[in-house]
C-alpha cells in the first residue's frame, strides 16, 4: 500500500471554515479551528485544559477576577502581534450580541462574557472581571481564539483566515483547505509539514480513501477493525417538557426514563455504535459521574405512572426532526415501542426543517418531549443554559430543582477543581433521580490514519487535533 506524497490528506464530512467566534458543536468546523488558531487555553486529548497563548493564569478566590498572562514574542501568521490589547478586543467581540450563535440562539458567549470589564494591565497580561463568579470561566475561554482585530470582521476574512495557531491557511478552493505549518506557533513544531483537507460526505468513501492510499486521515466512520474508535461526547437525548402537560410531575418524568432500554437502542437503531448514556454529561466531560445508577426498570416506570394517576395509560406527544440526528426516525419508532410497554402512548409530530425545528424548540412550542441533543464539553455549561431555570435559557423547557440550582451556584464560585467536579458529580446523580431529560446514548466514532498508529487516540471532544498526528 502506498500512500500520497507531498501534503497530509485529511478527509472531513464537510471542510469549510465559519466565524471562529460562533458557538458550535460541528467537530469537522472546530477541528480546523483547533489547527489555525490559538485561544487563551486549550485541552489535552483527556478534555483538561492547558496553557496555550496564556502561559499562566490567575482566578481570585470569589471566581470572578481572572488574570491571564500570555507568552512573549507570541504573533499572527502575517507577522503581526499578539499581545493583551488583542486579547481584550477578542473578548470584546465575544462580549457582542451578534456573536456566538448557534442554531439561532445568539449570544451565547455573551451570556457569560456579558456585563465583564476586560483590561490589559501590561502588554503581556490582562483581567478579566465578572459580574457574577465563573469558575468554570476556561470552559468559555478555550474558544476565544485569538483574530487580528482589524481583519475579524471583514468581508473577506473567512476566505483567507489568519490567526496563531499551528498551522497558516495558503488556499482555499471549491471543498479544499491547503495549509502549511506555521515556524513560529507558540505550542512548537508542528507534526506534518503540510496538510491538505478535503470534503469527502459519505464516510464509506473516506474510508475507502485511506485504505487505498490516497489519503492519511478520515473522520466521523463507520467502526472497522482497522479503524481507531472514539466516543462521540454529543448526548442523543430527548427534552422532556416540565412546563406544561403531564410531564411536568417529576414521577412521569423518570417513569419515561426508566422506561428505555438504553442497550437495547444502541444495538437496534445504532447497530451497536453506541455507548448507553445515564446521565446528562458523557462519560468523557468532566463531571460526569464515574459510577452512575442503571436507569432501565419498566416495573418501576409502571408504579410511578401509576402513582401519578396513569394507571390506566397515558398519552402523550413526540416532536421529531427528520435529521440531527440522522436516525431520529428510527429513533422515535424504537423509543415509542418501549414507552408503551409502560402504558405511554405517543403522537409523533415529524418536522423537515431542522432549522425551523430549533427555532420551535428556542420557543418553547413543543409537545410532551422532542428529540435533541447536548453538546457542550463543559459541565457548567450544561448546567447554566438548559437546566437551571433562572436562567430561562435557549433549550430550557420548563424544569426546576432548588438543591440542583444552589449546588450550581457553589460550583460557580468553588475554584478548587476537584470541589467543583464533586459538586457536578452530584448535580448528575440529583438529575438521574429527578431528570430534565430522557438521556438515551452517545454515538461511538471512527477515525482511520495511515499506517500502524494504535497508541494514537482522538481528542475527548472528539474534535481532530492536528497538533497530536503522528508524522506521516
Amino acid at each position: 500500500m502506498t500512500h500520497p506524497t507531498g501534503p497530509i490528506v485529511i478527509l472531513q464530512r464537510q471542510a469549510a471554515f465559519q466565524d471562529p467566534h460562533d458557538c458550535t458543536d460541528r467537530a469537522d468546523v472546530l477541528a480546523l479551528f483547533e489547527a489555525v488558531f490559538d485561544a487563551p487555553v486549550r485541552r489535552d486529548t483527556e478534555g483538561r485544559f492547558q496553557p496555550a497563548l496564556a502561559e499562566r493564569w490567575e482566578v481570585s478566590t470569589d471566581a470572578r477576577t481572572w488574570t491571564f498572562h500570555l507568552r512573549p514574542g507570541l504573533t499572527f501568521h502575517n507577522g503581526d502581534q499578539v499581545d493583551a490589547n488583542v486579547m481584550v478586543k477578542m473578548i470584546q467581540r465575544m462580549q457582542r450580541p451578534d456573536i456566538g450563535a448557534t442554531l439561532g440562539a445568539p449570544a451565547v458567549w455573551g451570556q457569560y462574557l456579558g456585563g465583564a470589564t476586560v483590561a490589559a494591565s501590561s502588554a503581556l497580561t490582562f483581567v478579566i472581571t465578572l459580574q457574577e463568579p465563573i469558575a468554570d470561566l476556561l470552559d468559555i475561554l478555550c474558544s476565544a481564539y485569538a483574530l487580528p482585530p482589524e481583519l475579524a470582521d471583514t468581508p473577506g476574512f473567512l476566505e483567507a483566515p489568519i490567526g496563531s495557531g499551528a498551522y497558516k491557511v495558503d488556499a482555499i478552493s471549491d471543498g479544499e483547505i491547503a495549509m502549511s505549518a506555521n515556524p513560529n506557533w507558540s505550542g512548537g513544531s508542528a507534526p506534518n509539514a503540510q496538510l491538505l483537507w478535503r470534503t469527502v460526505p459519505d464516510p464509506t468513501e473516506r474510508a475507502k480513501a485511506v485504505a487505498n492510499g490516497e489519503a492519511h486521515v478520515a473522520t466521523r466512520l463507520g467502526q472497522a477493525p482497522t479503524h481507531i474508535d472514539y466516543l462521540d461526547p454529543v448526548a442523543i437525548i430527548y427534552l422532556l417538557n416540565a412546563a406544561r402537560g403531564a410531564l411536568t410531575d417529576a414521577r412521569v418524568r423518570c417513569a419515561i426514563a426508566l422506561a428505555v432500554d438504553r442497550d437495547a437502542l444502541v444495538r437496534d437503531v445504532l447497530g451497536g455504535a453506541g455507548q448507553p448514556l445515564l446521565g446528562f454529561l458523557s462519560p468523557n466531560h468532566v463531571g460526569a459521574d464515574p459510577a452512575p445508577q442503571p436507569m432501565y426498570d419498566p416495573d418501576k416506570a409502571r408504579r410511578l405512572l401509576a402513582a401519578a394517576g396513569f394507571a390506566d395509560g397515558l398519552g402523550i406527544t413526540i416532536d421529531c426532526p427528520t435529521s440531527l440526528p440522522d436516525e431520529a426516525e428510527a429513533l422515535t419508532a424504537a423509543v415509542i415501542q418501549h414507552l408503551a410497554d409502560v402504558g405511554v402512548t405517543a403522537t409523533v409530530r415529524l418536522h423537515e426543517d431542522r432549522t425551523a425545528y430549533a427555532e420551535m424548540v428556542r420557543a418553547k412550542g413543543i409537545g410532551d418531549m422532542c428529540v435533541f441533543d447536548s453538546s457542550p464539553m463543559s459541565a457548567f455549561r450544561v448546567l447554566f443554559e438548559k437546566i437551571d431555570s433562572r436562567n430561562g435559557g435557549a433549550w430550557h423547557q420548563g424544569y426546576a430543582n432548588l438543591e440542583i440550582e444552589t449546588l450550581i451556584d457553589q460550583a460557580r464560585s468553588t475554584t478548587d477543581p476537584a470541589a467543583r467536579e464533586h459538586l457536578h458529580h452530584r448535580c448528575y446523580q440529583l438529575l438521574q433521580a429527578d431528570p430534565a431529560w430522557l438521556t438515551l446514548y452517545n454515538h461511538v466514532r471512527s477515525a482511520a490514519l495511515a499506517g500502524d498508529h494504535s497508541g494514537w487516540h482522538m481528542r475527548a471532544d472528539g474534535v481532530l487535533d492536528v497538533t497530536t498526528l503522528p508524522k506521516f
